[in-house]
């Protein structure tokens, strides 16, 4: 078996740059739950598939895994503010935050790059984490630049004109 140094390990994935978005769902309490999450990926186009990958160490595991439905927001570069507040631990994510409940009661942001909203089809183990596969059953987006993430530090898309 390969031993990796877990620094040295993280630093090599840090190189890839990634999309940043905060997934949302509700617990078994009705209230809302959500983190930010940089492990997103699409799967397929048809069936619209999507996946997204959760710490099993995470506070809000209980809460998806148990939930029907859930949506992914894609943040706009301008939302750096809301990544950071949804990957903090400990605290009311949803306090005092402008947010409305869509008719299935998945909670949604505005303003984001994009909004996918989802209904779990699949969960599978993958190491120290849980694999979310949900089928996208409606979407929104927007003009918005999205925000990145990269070497560990927040960063916008620049593309030369």
């Amino acid at each position: 078996m390969t031993v990796f140094d877990p620094r040295d390990y993280r630093d090599a994935l840090g190189r890839f740059a990634t999309g940043v978005t905060v997934v949302t769902t509700r617990d078994a309490d009705g209230q809302p739950v959500g983190v930010t999450a940089n492990s997103y990926n699409s799967v397929s186009l048809d069936p619209p598939l999507i996946l997204w990958s959760l710490a099993k160490s995470a506070g809000s595991m209980a809460a998806f895994e148990q939930a029907e439905r859930f949506a992914v927001h894609i943040l706009s570069h301008e939302q750096e503010a809301i990544a950071k507040r949804f990957a903090a631990r400990g605290l009311d994510k949803f306090a005092d935050l402008d947010f409305d409940l869509h008719e299935t009661g998945v909670p949604i942001l505005a303003d984001c790059s994009a909004r996918l909203l989802c209904e779990t089809v699949h969960r599978y183990e993958g190491g120290d984490h849980k694999i979310f596969v949900g089928r996208v059953y409606s979407f929104e987006k927007q003009d918005h630049p999205p925000l990145l993430f990269h070497l560990g530090r927040f960063a916008r898309v620049h593309h030369p004109a």
